[in-house]
């Protein structure tokens, strides 16, 4: 695999690699091409740099990276905590650009001047962030509404540092061990699907619009409708949400709201998008989580959504119920079945340490269980220990460890664990429910009519083979000659043995018969018979001994 020397290319070469040597990490960069003379060796950092340090850093290289740092904010199998803490401050305070650019995108993208179609746009937006900002707006019919406008030329942008990290993490893989372990082509691949959809607002918008339906039960739960008529790919209008960041609330709201009751709603809302819809908001970080003023819990920024398929649904079930019952061989057996075994997989460590993770949480108080953190942990022992573990558990683990924050923000006494027992009946009668759609009884209704309209023409076919005596069964076994040779040699040997030992059985029964004839002043008629079955057993012995120590 050759690098890229596309200028644009060189230059994002020479930024990562500077940031890899910067954070420690020279062992993935010392046979790279571009460094002209390769590190022999590199010296462990005494200290990793400042989490805000990290931020900046990324955040300088644009949105591709930001991005990137907060998918590695997830990935507890490689990225060490501090740098995770460091990642995980990406999600806010990005710089804005320019409001005359903002009224250049959305006159193109909504047709009307931003004069023309708003009665009033704010010029300072609300929240930036690497992708876009979003600006308070009233419609010309008085409705309050949330107007989020995609950054300029970031979809480019995106393009080439997405081409440029494609091949960075391709020459990885090849040429270092950590890429191997680690694969990194596989991170650059979600990054890229992730980007993707995140860049079409039309699709969060559909997002959104499901959600809502989906999710129409819980009644403290709040979703933005979309408004069409003033969206499109680069820009999308919603309803525009009241309240504020939960993890901004003054003490006196806390004593105001049920905080108990919201955070049960919020935690048995994802459950359900987890492992009923099978589609589920991805990203619930405290600045896409409010507290409507009337106390409501709002969900926004539905650009990152994970799916999950029926049967990842049942055993991520699994899972969490182990977890959260503290069952430590069912919750390791399950997360082996769920991973893809690498070369030197080791099982009995890998068992040991999920069962000291399940262990420890046993004895911890109701503020310090955190089953996104067990989640993320077991991600962690899996790679160590060379079991690669599929994308959506790395995603529920960074989603549950942001509800977990969420929760206890709104009770600190919120026991995740406590409400996944106490939610796991009802969540499998919701998908027994679900398996029982009128969609999935059609389809199990024209399998069984595809089965009843061919079996009589198979079962003919079948019984006319049968009668014409053509019916033949083909096995796959052991090699028959050999299993009958070896069979035929242990024969031997045992008819051999029993022929020895009635020989010495017999010399001994002679021993009591006093002859003229004599050997060493024994009976010699009996003497014979010894010597013979002690040559004997000699021989077999040394036969025995031989073959085993022949090279197979």
């Amino acid at each position: 695999m050759t690098l890229s020397l596309n200028p644009e290319h060189l230059k994002r070469y020479k930024q990562v690699v500077g940031l890899l040597i910067k954070y420690g990490h020279g062992d993935l960069v010392k046979n790279a091409p571009i460094v002209d003379d390769p590190l022999e060796f590199a010296p462990p950092p005494p200290v990793p740099p400042g989490a805000k340090e990290l931020a900046k850093d990324l955040e300088a290289l644009g949105p591709t990276f930001i991005k990137l740092g907060q998918l590695l904010s997830t990935r507890s199998d490689f990225i060490p905590p501090a740098y995770m803490e460091g990642l995980s401050m990406l999600q806010d305070h990005i710089k804005p650009f320019p409001y005359e650019k903002v009224e250049a995108i959305v006159g193109v993208e909504i047709g009307a001047r931003i004069s023309k179609a708003f009665k009033s746009f704010d010029e300072t937006p609300m929240a930036a962030a690497s992708l876009g900002q979003v600006h308070y707006a009233v419609l010309r019919s008085g409705q309050e509404v949330a107007v989020k406008v995609q950054r300029p030329d970031v979809r480019e942008h995106v393009a080439t540092d997405l081409a440029a990290l494609s091949e960075i993490a391709e020459f990885l893989d090849k040429h270092t061990d950590m890429g191997r372990r680690f694969e990194f082509t596989k991170i650059v691949n979600e990054l890229r699907k992730a980007l993707l959809r995140e860049l079409d607002y039309r699709l969060e918008a559909q997002t959104m619009r499901m959600m809502r339906t989906k999710l129409a039960e819980f009644t403290r739960l709040v979703i933005p409708a979309p408004i069409d008529d003033y969206s499109s790919g680069r820009v999308l209008t919603m309803e525009y949400v009241d309240g504020s960041k939960v993890t901004k609330l003054h003490p006196l709201t806390r004593l105001e709201i049920d905080g108990a009751g919201l955070a049960e709603e919020v935690f048995k809302s994802y459950l359900h998008q987890i492992l009923v819809m099978g589609v589920f908001h991805a990203d619930p970080h405290p600045g896409n989580v409010f507290l409507t003023v009337d106390n409501r819990v709002a969900l926004l920024d539905f650009g990152m959504v994970a799916r999950i398929g029926p049967e990842m649904q049942d055993q991520l079930l699994k899972l969490l119920i182990a977890i959260s019952d503290g069952q430590s061989d069912r919750a390791a057996a399950v997360a082996q079945s769920m991973g893809t075994e690498r070369d030197g997989f080791d099982e009995v460590t890998f068992r040991r340490e999920i069962a000291e993770i399940i262990s420890q949480q046993q004895g911890a108080t109701v503020q310090d269980m955190q089953v996104g953190k067990i989640v993320m942990r077991v991600t962690q022992v899996a790679a160590n220990t060379g079991l690669s573990m599929p994308e959506e558990l790395t995603m529920l683990g960074k989603t549950l460890l942001n509800l977990d924050l969420v929760g206890r923000t709104l009770d600190p006494d919120f026991d995740p664990n406590e409400s996944i027992r106490r939610n796991a009946g009802k969540l499998m009668q919701e998908k027994t429910m679900k398996s029982l759609s009128p969609g999935n009884l059609l389809n199990s209704l024209l399998d069984a009519k595809e089965l009843f309209e061919k079996l009589p023409g198979r079962l003919n076919q079948f019984l006319e083979v049968v009668a014409s005596n053509k019916l033949k069964i083909h096995l796959d076994t052991i090699d028959e000659k050999v299993v009958m040779t070896g069979l035929q040699k242990v024969a031997n040997r045992i008819t051999l043995g029993l022929i020895l030992a009635s020989m010495i059985m017999g010399a001994s029964l002679l021993m009591r018969i006093d002859t003229s004839f004599r050997i060493f002043g024994y009976p010699g008629f009996a003497m014979v018979l010894f010597l013979l079955a002690t040559g004997g057993g000699l021989t077999l012995a040394w036969q025995i001994m031989r073959s085993d120590l022949r090279p197979k």
